[in-house]
């Protein structure tokens, strides 16, 4: 293909139009363009310009291009007019043909006939691909893979108003976390329910410290990942915005869990009310997609003191009624209590077998105990912060 078509080409995309605000596809556009008006010297500086951009990702066009376009959100893999259209389809298909083109690429192709070509210039690295048969493989699996930046990433943030993808997330594992099985086990049923589209309800993990919960739901989310399930982590102070968040992610192929750790409130927070509204869900109803999980050290979410009870309230019952009630709205309340010794042990002896730690069992018995009572009593983190200073050295 010509350099002249080949940039007509770019700057006429119509299905992927977003990818022109891709910095290295944007990059490639502005070398194209210089070269089509045939300055060596401007050519020779957006030629550059390109090449440290890709560098800066990748020495391969080839591999750059195709992951960029198979991980584009666009009208098509949407679902939004897929199969109505056979105008779209037909220009989806020759874009995709026209990226298998620009995916090979080279320098030695922009520098044929130039006058005084950029030999200091090393070029980048192409290799074959097939971006359109590999595009319309993800468009069959999006339900599992998604788009975009959830094609990449499963794990998120809230950052004003807006996802922000965890680049390295928890890499906590079920089978790295004994002792709470059973307690897991229904969180996992829901979550199971909720990829399947069956009714799935929002959780509450309640209990003390250090007991696991937090971890649960990390570990839950990194199992279902390959299955289409997304975390998305939420703060508290950050309640108000999820309305909005939950409306864009409704029409997501893909399953979404809005965690929220560490929940409590006072009596007066605002933000009671917000959490009230998402767990209600709007005149629409709560997407199906969509599941709130919680963890709380409090049972009934609200920090409340002897004052509040001898406040002025008139109807300060109902007022205390309407403040515990927040706790019902979760379908499902799991509670993760402290262990108790037998429990502990058990909890020591796995962690100890996944760090390899060898110890006689009376005497990992015995210095978990004594270790517990110095770091304020029983719990999961205590047992694996022992277990990790016995791999240490400390007590060995």
């Amino acid at each position: 293909m010509h350099v002249q078509e080949m940039y007509r080409r770019l700057t006429g995309l119509v299905v992927f139009r977003r990818l022109l605000q891709d910095p290295v596809v944007a990059a490639c556009g502005e070398m194209l363009s210089a070269r089509v008006r045939g300055d060596s010297g401007d050519f020779s500086a957006a030629c550059a310009g390109f090449e440290a951009a890709l560098f800066q990702s990748s020495d391969s066009w080839s591999c750059y291009l195709r992951e960029t376009v198979l991980e584009s959100e666009n009208v098509c893999i949407r679902g939004q007019a897929v199969g109505r259209s056979s105008v779209l389809q037909e220009s989806l298909r020759r874009e995709l043909a026209f990226f298998d083109q620009l995916s090979q690429l080279q320098l030695e192709d922009l520098t044929a006939g130039l006058r005084e070509p950029p030999e200091f210039l090393v070029g980048w690295v192409v290799s074959p691909t097939d971006i359109t048969r590999e595009y319309l493989r993800r468009m069959e699996e999006v339900g599992v893979k998604g788009y975009g930046i959830f094609a990449r990433y499963h794990v998120f943030t809230v950052e004003e108003g807006q996802l922000a993808p965890v680049k390295h997330p928890d890499p906590q594992r079920l089978e790295e976390l004994p002792g709470y099985e059973r307690e897991r086990e229904k969180v996992i049923a829901n979550t199971r329910a909720l990829l399947e589209g069956k009714p799935a309800n929002n959780v509450l993990l309640y209990g003390d410290a250090g007991t696991g919960k937090s971890s649960a739901i990390k570990a839950i989310a990194n199992a279902f990942a390959d299955q289409g399930l997304r975390l998305v982590e939420v703060k508290k102070n950050q309640l108000y915005q999820i309305p909005d968040l939950m409306d864009a992610l409704a029409s997501n192929p893909l399953k979404f869990i809005l965690f929220i750790d560490d929940l409590s409130f006072t009596a007066n927070d605002d933000n009671f009310a917000a959490l009230k509204a998402i767990l209600e869900g709007s005149v629409g109803g709560r997407a199906g997609n969509i599941a709130v999980y919680a963890t709380s050290n409090r049972r009934h979410l609200i920090k409340e003191t002897l004052t509040d009870r001898e406040g002025d309230d008139i109807h300060e019952s109902d007022t205390r009624q309407e403040l515990m009630s927040l706790s019902a709205r979760f379908g499902l309340t799991i509670t993760f209590g402290s262990p108790d010794r037998e429990r502990y042990l058990h909890i020591v002896e796995e962690l100890a077998k996944q760090y390899g730690v060898e110890l006689d069992p009376r005497q990992l018995a015995v210095r978990s105990e004594a270790f517990a009572v110095r770091s304020g009593g029983r719990s999961a983190r205590v047992a694996k912060q022992f277990i990790e200073l016995c791999k240490a050295g400390v007590f060995s």
